[in-house]
């Protein structure tokens, strides 16, 4: 079984190269894969390992400059769900693309899973959920409003377009880990929004900490690894991802004409050339030839950005 920690933490690092390369090395040592995304305003990834690996890794970043109140969600996974450790330098550690945003500023009233579902009941309260179009396709909150954004940098335009929309309401936001709560608060309330909440450690958390009696969750929440999806307890969902467009797809959607392992799904058959996906083929190919071999094939990682 190997722990699964989900991190991210707004402080000033004047020189994240000078960080990354001991971080790395580190993560290597204790046999610990994932992703760490480094930026002059802080620290994000996930990483997964064994109990004491985790627990090396957490402690050197929590001695790094600003790092003492760092906070983390973990969970478990049944197999490895990253294929390499990737410690990366960034302009963000979570791309919004507003230079003007600083959560370190002023960011929305926090809540705690456990008072969340009655915020979001309140009828004067608008609830957005700010991850990505595939993201909300699996699983969002009741009465969420999907922005229907490709990527978090589009979030911007969409509250542009849409904010009459939100006229004296309330409003009530959330994503999978809490980052993308902590850039998008900011930003409505340097847009003049006074009333803005989002909710404390995510999906994640809630997950974790809501019975699912009481939920007000439906579906699973995309996770940017090997599990693809987890559902109430943060037990592994059903998801499994297609490697030619990364989209979630349940079982079901494999026995769908369009599916072919790593080639392309019903949500991407027409997305891409069939140049693009006689490329894909061969990846699967060697995909398939180093999983013979016993070894871990680099095309295969699960890997991502967001949080």
């Amino acid at each position: 079984m190997f722990t699964v920690a989900a991190l991210y933490h707004f402080t000033p690092f004047a020189d994240p190269r000078a960080i990354q390369g001991p971080l790395k090395v580190l993560c290597v040592e204790t046999g610990t894969t994932g992703t760490l995304l480094l930026a002059r305003e802080g620290i994000n990834g996930t990483i997964a390992g064994s109990r004491d690996g985790i627990d090396r890794v957490l402690t050197h970043i929590r001695a790094l400059p600003g790092c003492a109140e760092l906070e983390w969600k973990e969970s478990t996974a049944a197999e490895q769900p990253f294929a390499r450790m990737k410690v990366r330098l960034k302009k963000e550690i979570v791309t919004m693309g507003q230079p003007d945003v600083d959560p370190r500023a002023h960011v929305g009233r926090y809540v705690a899973p456990e008072e969340w579902n009655d915020l979001i009941s309140a009828p004067d309260v608008a609830v957005i959920d700010t991850r990505n179009d595939y993201e909300v396709a699996i699983g969002t909150f009741d009465g969420a409003i999907d922005p229907e954004t490709a990527s978090f940098r589009d979030f911007p335009a969409w509250w542009e377009k849409n904010k009459d929309r939100f006229h004296n309401k309330r409003i009530a936001m959330f994503c999978t880990g809490g980052i993308r709560c902590e850039k998008s608060t900011n930003f409505l309330i340097g847009q003049g929004v006074e009333e803005v909440y989002h909710l404390k450690g995510g999906i994640l958390k809630y997950l974790e900490e809501v019975p699912e009696e009481d939920s007000l969750w439906h579906g699973s929440c995309f996770v940017f690894d090997g599990r693809v999806s987890v559902d109430h307890g943060l037990k592994e969902g059903p998801h499994v991802l297609c490697h030619a467009c990364r989209r979630p797809l349940l079982p079901s959607d494999m026995v769908s004409e369009h599916y072919e392992a790593g080639v392309s799904c019903h949500q991407c058959i027409d997305e891409t050339s069939d140049a693009d996906k006689a490329r894909f083929r061969e990846r699967q190919k060697q995909i398939a030839l180093a999983r013979a071999r016993g070894v871990q094939h680099l095309g295969a990682d699960l890997s991502g950005d967001a949080g």
